[in-house]
Protein backbone atom coordinates (compact mmCIF):
# COMPACT_ATOMS: atom_id res chain seq x y z
CA UNK A 1 0.00 0.00 0.00
CA UNK A 2 1.35 3.44 -1.28
CA UNK A 3 0.94 6.16 1.37
CA UNK A 4 1.61 9.70 0.40
CA UNK A 5 3.41 13.29 2.65
CA UNK A 6 4.71 10.10 5.36
CA UNK A 7 8.39 9.48 3.68
CA UNK A 8 10.70 9.98 6.19
CA UNK A 9 8.62 10.11 9.57
CA UNK A 10 8.81 7.70 12.04
CA UNK A 11 5.86 5.78 14.50
CA UNK A 12 6.78 8.48 17.13
CA UNK A 13 6.43 11.39 14.30
CA UNK A 14 3.35 10.20 12.79
CA UNK A 15 1.93 9.71 16.24
CA UNK A 16 2.76 12.99 17.13
CA UNK A 17 1.27 14.73 13.98
CA UNK A 18 -2.20 13.15 14.67
CA UNK A 19 -1.95 14.43 18.34
CA UNK A 20 -1.78 17.64 16.21
CA UNK A 21 -4.64 17.25 13.59
CA UNK A 22 -3.22 15.37 11.17
CA UNK A 23 -5.33 12.43 9.28
CA UNK A 24 -5.03 9.48 6.77
CA UNK A 25 -7.49 10.28 3.72
CA UNK A 26 -8.30 8.70 0.39
CA UNK A 27 -9.95 10.61 -2.22
CA UNK A 28 -12.14 8.87 -4.97
CA UNK A 29 -12.34 9.61 -8.92
CA UNK A 30 -14.97 8.90 -11.44
CA UNK A 31 -13.99 8.14 -15.28
CA UNK A 32 -17.22 7.14 -17.49
CA UNK A 33 -17.76 6.55 -21.09
CA UNK A 34 -21.19 6.09 -22.38
CA UNK A 35 -21.73 1.93 -21.27
CA UNK A 36 -18.99 2.18 -18.50
CA UNK A 37 -18.12 3.68 -15.47
CA UNK A 38 -15.15 3.20 -13.13
CA UNK A 39 -15.57 5.16 -9.55
CA UNK A 40 -11.89 4.15 -8.19
CA UNK A 41 -10.17 5.55 -4.73
CA UNK A 42 -6.79 7.16 -4.99
CA UNK A 43 -3.68 6.27 -2.58
CA UNK A 44 -4.39 6.97 0.78
CA UNK A 45 -2.87 10.79 1.70
CA UNK A 46 -1.71 11.80 4.75
CA UNK A 47 -3.04 14.94 5.71
CA UNK A 48 -0.77 17.07 8.48
CA UNK A 49 -3.18 19.19 10.77
CA UNK A 50 -2.69 22.65 9.16
CA UNK A 51 -3.48 21.31 5.52
CA UNK A 52 -7.12 21.67 4.06
CA UNK A 53 -8.43 18.13 2.80
CA UNK A 54 -10.55 19.56 -0.06
CA UNK A 55 -7.02 20.84 -1.61
CA UNK A 56 -5.13 18.02 -1.59
CA UNK A 57 -8.26 16.34 -3.52
CA UNK A 58 -8.62 18.96 -6.41
CA UNK A 59 -6.83 16.92 -8.94
CA UNK A 60 -9.25 14.25 -7.94
CA UNK A 61 -12.41 16.59 -8.41
CA UNK A 62 -11.28 18.06 -11.47
CA UNK A 63 -11.12 14.48 -13.03
CA UNK A 64 -14.43 13.82 -11.91
CA UNK A 65 -16.05 16.63 -13.00
CA UNK A 66 -14.44 16.38 -16.57
CA UNK A 67 -15.29 13.07 -17.22
CA UNK A 68 -17.31 11.42 -14.40
CA UNK A 69 -20.72 12.27 -16.02
CA UNK A 70 -20.26 10.67 -19.64
CA UNK A 71 -21.84 7.32 -18.69
CA UNK A 72 -25.24 5.72 -18.50
CA UNK A 73 -26.48 5.41 -15.78
CA UNK A 74 -24.25 5.29 -13.19
CA UNK A 75 -21.88 8.67 -14.04
CA UNK A 76 -25.18 10.31 -12.93
CA UNK A 77 -25.02 8.28 -9.79
CA UNK A 78 -21.11 8.00 -8.94
CA UNK A 79 -19.65 11.25 -10.14
CA UNK A 80 -21.81 13.26 -6.94
CA UNK A 81 -20.72 10.92 -4.94
CA UNK A 82 -16.94 11.26 -5.70
CA UNK A 83 -17.78 14.96 -5.44
CA UNK A 84 -18.90 14.79 -2.14
CA UNK A 85 -15.85 12.95 -1.08
CA UNK A 86 -13.76 14.92 -2.29
CA UNK A 87 -15.13 18.30 -1.69
CA UNK A 88 -15.47 16.88 2.30
CA UNK A 89 -11.63 16.58 2.10
CA UNK A 90 -11.59 13.03 1.30
CA UNK A 91 -12.86 9.78 2.97
CA UNK A 92 -10.94 9.75 6.75
CA UNK A 93 -9.29 6.41 6.72
CA UNK A 94 -6.87 6.88 9.81
CA UNK A 95 -7.71 4.32 12.75
CA UNK A 96 -7.20 1.65 9.78
CA UNK A 97 -4.13 2.81 8.27
CA UNK A 98 -2.75 3.61 12.02
CA UNK A 99 -3.29 0.08 13.01
CA UNK A 100 -1.56 -1.60 9.38
CA UNK A 101 1.54 0.78 10.24
CA UNK A 102 1.94 -0.80 13.83
CA UNK A 103 1.41 -4.11 12.03
CA UNK A 104 4.55 -3.60 9.81
CA UNK A 105 6.37 -2.27 12.63
CA UNK A 106 6.21 -5.43 14.32
CA UNK A 107 6.53 -6.35 18.66
CA UNK A 108 7.92 -3.76 20.70
CA UNK A 109 11.96 -4.69 21.19
CA UNK A 110 12.43 -6.85 24.19
CA UNK A 111 14.42 -5.27 26.92
CA UNK A 112 17.60 -7.06 27.01
CA UNK A 113 18.59 -5.45 30.57
CA UNK A 114 17.04 -7.85 32.86
CA UNK A 115 18.94 -11.34 32.91
CA UNK A 116 17.89 -14.40 30.84
CA UNK A 117 15.78 -16.87 32.98
CA UNK A 118 17.67 -19.92 34.74
CA UNK A 119 16.36 -23.09 33.59
CA UNK A 120 14.07 -24.64 35.90
CA UNK A 121 15.21 -28.01 37.93
CA UNK A 122 13.83 -31.21 36.54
Amino acid sequence: MRIDGIDGMTMEDLDHAIYYGGRFVFYEYCISCVIFTLRRPSDIVFLHGHEWGWVRGLPYTLLTLLLGWWGLPWGFIYTPLALATNIAGGCDVSYDTRVYLASLAGPPPCDDSSPPASPSPS
